[in-house]
């Protein structure tokens, strides 16, 4: 037998063999390079590693490894494209799915997202994280109704689940529904009383309740905890805005910015301020270093700055 495969092959068993064992050291030294580079932080060269072990042979444990890597470099499609090839090679590898999920949600697919999350479940239907990642699809899709049922799930799964109770009191804020979203918030401070997102979305519930004083507190409280928490600037700016207190929103502003200058929502809204305070040219400043910071929303944001500068213009500012 080995007369012939050397007839075709040019090779024999034990040369053959000498090369796959060769091969298969060379991908082990790559994989175990790639494993120190990634934990090293050097994630490029991790990738390259681990790309070439797998042109070498097919393992799943180093997908998973490529996948992570790309995620940490921000290459968000490559490491999609490598979990899709993970979810086909194992179809019943709950974890890949639910990776594939975040990374989906990343990208703001949210159907695609809700798929992979649907597919964890079908593999395990206890599985928490999996009803938790479809509600946040469903919310992203802008269907409270279905990611308040989706997350309920994943509560009962899991009764200490706080980015869940988190995210359910904030689409039963959306729907209006105050008082169930005051039992998941109340839930989540009982357990961590300087949890920062429910403090927030306790802000947000006194302000829809027009309890503005209550409201400027917590969010006074929130910026104490943390400096570098913006929604906390963005929701009390904006409250004192609503409230006439022009001058206090610009200081407001003014240190948020000063905390990050990066903090494109501040510029827009400290512009938004000083338009209201008649101050068109510094507005007019702001918000163009805002859009320069975001010009995902340019367009959206000078729809409202055009509007706003009409409005004050009738009025005579």
């Amino acid at each position: 037998m080995g007369f012939f495969k050397s007839l075709f092959t040019g090779k024999g068993d034990h040369e053959a063999d000498a090369d796959a064992k060769a091969a298969h050291k060379k991908f082990e030294i790559l994989k175990y390079d790639g494993m120190r580079a990634q934990r090293m932080g050097r994630t490029d060269y991790a990738i390259q590693c681990f790309s070439q072990a797998l042109a070498l042979q097919s393992d799943f444990e180093t997908m998973s490894y490529l996948a992570r890597a790309y995620v940490q470099s921000g290459k968000l499609e490559e490491a999609r494209a490598q979990l899709e090839q993970m979810v086909h090679l194992e179809p019943t590898h709950t974890e890949s799915f639910l990776t594939l999920a975040h990374i989906c949600f990343m990208q703001e697919d949210y159907e695609a997202m809700a798929k992979a999350a649907q597919q964890a479940i079908a593999i395990e239907a206890g599985n928490a994280t999996a009803h938790f990642l479809l509600g946040k699809a469903d919310y992203g899709m802008g269907n409270e109704l279905m990611c308040v049922a989706h997350l309920t799930q994943a509560i009962t799964l899991s009764e200490d689940f706080i980015e869940a109770r988190l995210l359910r009191a904030e689409a039963l804020l959306k729907m209006g529904q105050l008082t169930e979203a005051q039992e998941d918030i109340e839930a989540v401070l009982a357990a961590e009383a300087d949890n920062e997102g429910a403090l927030w979305l306790k802000g947000t519930m006194k302000e829809m309740e027009e309890k503005q004083e209550e409201a400027e507190q917590i969010y006074l409280h929130l910026i104490e905890l943390n400096p570098f928490y913006e929604q906390a600037y963005l929701s009390l700016g904006k409250l004192y805005i609503n409230r006439k207190s022009l001058e206090k929103a610009v200081a407001l502003f003014d240190e948020a910015i000063e905390v990050n200058p990066n903090f494109a929502a501040a510029y827009h809204e400290r512009g938004r301020a000083k338009l209201l305070l008649g101050d068109k040219d510094g507005a007019t400043e702001d918000m163009k270093k805002g859009l320069e910071l975001n010009p995902k929303e340019a367009e959206a944001l000078n729809g409202q700055f055009d509007n706003l500068t009409r409005q004050t213009d009738i009025l005579g500012l």
